[in-house]
Formats: C-alpha cells, sequence, structure tokens
C-alpha cells in the first residue's frame, strides 16, 4: 500500500491562535472562512483503541456545507502518515450503513471549525475542535519515496520557524477525543 500519494502531517495543539494567524499572515498566508465540519469516525470489526493503527484501513464519513465526504485512510509509518482514498456521496445516512455492511464500527464524532490556507505544497489547517481547543496541522501529498518522519521533520522546521507557542501531538483527533473523554474529573 505504498504505492501512490501519502498524506503525511504535523499536528500541534495552540496556545493562541491568533498569534499564529498573524505569524502566518507575516509570511502571506490568509485563511479561508470558516466551515463547520462534522465528522464520524469508524474502525474495522476488531481493532479498538490501545491497538496499533499501522496498516489498519479506518473510515471516516464527514459532512460540511450541505456535501459528504467519505474516506479511508491507511497509517503507514505512523497515525500521521497515512495512504488515503476520499470521494463525495450523495447521503450520509446511506454511506453510514454501508461503512457499517463493509465491517467497520463507529468510534468516535468529531465536530471542528476548520479554516484552511496553502503555501507552496503545503495545506495548513487551524481547527477549533469541539472539546479539545485549537490545533494546527500541516499536511503534505507526498508521491515520492521518503520517508514519513523525513517529511514530518521538514513539516516541524516550518512550524518551529513561526515563533508561535506549539505543542506537538502525534495523535489524531479521534485518539485525543477519546483520550480526553477518558479522562475522570
Amino acid at each position: 500500500m505504498t504505492d501512490g500519494i501519502r498524506e503525511i502531517e504535523v499536528k500541534y495543539r495552540v496556545a493562541e491562535p491568533d498569534a499564529l494567524i498573524r505569524a502566518l499572515a507575516a509570511k502571506g498566508v490568509a485563511f479561508s472562512a470558516e466551515a463547520r465540519q462534522d465528522d464520524q469516525a469508524y474502525a474495522a470489526n476488531g481493532w479498538d483503541y490501545g491497538q496499533s493503527k499501522q496498516g489498519r484501513a479506518f473510515a471516516r464519513l464527514r459532512t460540511q456545507d450541505g456535501r459528504h465526504l467519505f474516506c479511508v485512510k491507511t497509517p503507514l509509518d505512523n497515525e500521521l502518515a497515512c495512504q488515503e482514498h476520499e470521494t463525495e456521496v450523495l447521503g450520509r445516512s446511506e454511506m453510514h450503513a454501508a461503512i457499517l455492511a463493509m465491517g467497520f464500527h463507529p468510534t468516535v464524532r468529531i465536530v471542528k471549525t476548520r479554516r484552511t490556507a496553502r503555501l507552496g505544497d503545503m495545506v495548513l489547517c487551524l481547527d477549533e475542535v469541539d472539546g479539545l481547543g485549537a490545533f494546527f496541522e500541516i499536511e503534505a501529498m507526498v508521491g515520492d519515496g521518503r520517508a514519513a518522519t523525513q517529511v514530518q521533520a521538514e513539516l516541524d522546521r516550518f512550524a518551529r520557524s513561526l515563533g508561535v507557542e506549539l505543542e506537538r501531538s502525534t495523535a489524531t483527533y479521534d485518539s485525543l477525543i477519546r483520550a480526553a473523554s477518558a479522562v475522570v474529573v
């Protein structure tokens, strides 16, 4: 499954989103308007949190602006370096039923407000994730044989060059939400 395009990303918790916006604006980057994304995450039957995600297929059903997107991601080198396939579907409830019929089960719901921008080959996402807070993602679509960790190191250098307080996370939103919901107050 390593042939083709891979989505490789780095993710950070952001203490001050306005400082990040200013730092990127100084580099000529302007974020899009906010878009609300409602994602249902799915895992293959037999997989549960605590097990490795590498080499396992995971599905996502996203609704944004009245459109429904179905995505399957397979983490390769780590959770944030995936082979990805995505397509638009007509009906969310029908696709949900199809995903269940394919042998997946729902895990967590991820609802967020996302703003995006592009800088060179990078897609920049500023997310406000319900229940988690503000996050900054940098994504690169990579078709060559470079190691994911090498690409992630390059993306991390860019993030650190912004001079903004960022806390790196190697987990996906579903894992972060799952962990946050397990915390007893």
